[in-house]
């Protein structure tokens, strides 16, 4: 007995007892377990004690995933700490988890920021599948993202065309520099705070009386979501958040939109009150705005539909600059077509637009890993055993650009859309090739208000404007590097010099 004591004693106090422990009880909590119940998993890449497989998530994860998908398979599996994350990298096994499996794969995982930005999954895009969301999305498509909705607000977004143009004129005479993003930027908030809150948000709230940026507040938000939380995956390292100040940052950001919505509210009722007692009949549509905001203000929509359309807008502008051939074709057809401003009712005989936007979507998608699913019960997928409570990762970025479905697929080639093999595919969620807006029942239900955005804003400034880059940079030498985030924007904002056509 002395002995064995001895002996627990020595190990007890060995350098590499604690080491070796962790990896003991790692060991019995994976390979026992997945022996013992003979279940077929996906291929997985060698993992660490406690973090799993986050030591290969790169800045970018897009990339990573895409990197290790191509070692280890379109169908693979992660362990992120505690929780099992399958990544899906072809459109085949895409389709399996969006069509024929979609209601097992219609949840949204839980995460911190999500639960403290987003009222504890009270929106639309990260609130759990269930009678709820089923009636807040139907309550959205009423009052704002239907067909008909989106058509009926042409004038707020022909208006917002018209004054960010006008912007640009006045920027181009006093300064040979444009701040391309922050022009969008201006564009699509106003867009959409006119339609959902009634009111043009660079005018009258650029800021409130203690200095907050609604908009750069929104924009931090969408990069918490995206951000890979060690709190929510291994839950005992919490406090590297904190160390970190992400708590911090987030709490800050919770806190500005917390106030900026309870201010909104109450102007909005005190404005109800108001019109209730005037016998006024001159409502247009910023007015027929004020039901989605007393039904729906809690289900936050402005921060997606921000991020995305100015997104997508910024990178389409970009490729078009880059790639000068590209660039006067789509021009060729817009001032062929259109004899002044640019309208909606101009965009459909804007054919090359189409393919242009199309082609940006394929290289860019805003959301490059869509929004993250979560299987609500055990499901077989390519052939593989999914768990429970398995997160899902679909990797719309890497299926657009695998030459598997593409010819070429890193080359910006709109034409693919119009003359090769590719013209009949749609982003519409149908074809499984080009996901960029996700499928199934939990696709963007904002796809018809972004893409109609994206074609009018695009149209104007390629019609209004010759483009250039600055100090005589070739337009090759465009910067195109990407940041983190859940929609993935360019690093650097997009400065260009813009001279209005015809030059006078």
């Amino acid at each position: 007995m002395a002995t064995l004591v001895q002996f627990l004693q020595k190990l007890f106090f060995h350098p590499f007892f604690i080491p070796i422990l962790l990896l003991s009880i790692f060991l019995y909590n994976r390979l026992p377990l997945t022996r013992a119940t003979q279940k077929n998993r996906p291929p997985s890449p060698p993992q660490l004690p406690i973090i799993g497989n986050f030591h290969q998530l790169g800045v970018l994860v897009h990339r990573s995933l895409q990197s290790l998908s191509q070692q280890y398979g379109r169908l693979l599996l992660l362990h992120l700490g505690s929780k099992p994350v399958i990544v899906v990298s072809s459109a085949d096994v895409a389709q399996q988890i969006m069509r024929t499996n979609d209601v097992t794969f219609s949840n949204r995982p839980e995460s911190r920021a999500t639960t403290r930005l987003f009222y504890n999954g009270k929106d639309m895009a990260f609130a759990p599948y269930g009678d709820q969301w089923r009636k807040r999305r139907s309550i959205c498509f009423m009052d704002l993202l239907s067909n008909q909705k989106v058509k009926s607000f042409s004038s707020i977004r022909e208006e917002e065309s018209t004054l960010m143009i006008e912007k640009i004129m006045n920027l181009s005479c006093f300064s040979s520099v444009v701040n391309l993003r922050e022009i969008i930027m201006a564009f699509t908030t106003d867009v959409l705070f006119r339609t959902v809150l009634g009111w043009r948000y660079s005018t009258s709230r650029n800021r409130d009386e203690k200095g907050v940026n609604v908009k750069e507040l929104l924009n931090e938000a969408m990069v918490f979501v995206g951000v890979f939380s060690l709190g929510d995956f291994i839950p005992l390292l919490c406090w590297v958040d904190r160390v970190k100040g992400f708590d911090g940052r987030m709490e800050k950001v919770a806190n500005g939109l917390d106030e900026f919505l309870e201010k909104t509210v109450k102007e909005h009722q005190k404005q109800l009150g108001t019109e209730k007692n005037m016998n006024d009949t001159k409502y247009d549509q910023e007015k027929s705005a004020k039901n989605f905001v007393e039904n729906l203000l809690e289900y936050d929509v402005l921060a997606p539909g921000i991020d995305t359309t100015f997104t997508l807008i910024e990178w389409t502008m970009s490729e078009l600059i880059k790639h000068p051939r590209v660039m006067k074709k789509l021009q060729q057809e817009v001032r062929k077509t259109v004899k002044s401003r640019v309208s909606e009712n101009d965009l459909e005989n804007l054919t090359y637009l189409k393919a242009v936007i199309k082609e940006a979507l394929r290289l860019h998608p805003p959301a490059p890993l869509l929004l993250y699913r979560e299987s609500t019960r055990d499901a077989k997928i390519d052939g593989y055993d999914i768990d429970a409570g398995t997160q899902v990762i679909i990797n719309a970025w890497a299926i657009q650009r695998d030459s598997m479905y593409w010819d070429e697929p890193e080359d910006f080639y709109p034409e693919r859309f119009l003359t090769s093999k590719a013209s009949s595919i749609d982003f519409k969620g149908q074809d499984f090739q080009f996901i960029p807006f996700g499928s199934g029942r939990r696709i963007c239900p904002g796809m018809s208000f972004a893409m109609i955005n994206a074609e009018l804003a695009v149209a104007n400034l390629v019609y209004e404007f010759d483009w250039k880059l600055p100090d005589g940079e070739e337009c090759w030498m465009l910067d195109m590097a990407e940041k983190e985030g859940i929609n993935v924007q360019k690093r650097n904002p997009l400065m260009v010099i813009a001279t209005p056509y015809p030059c006078k």
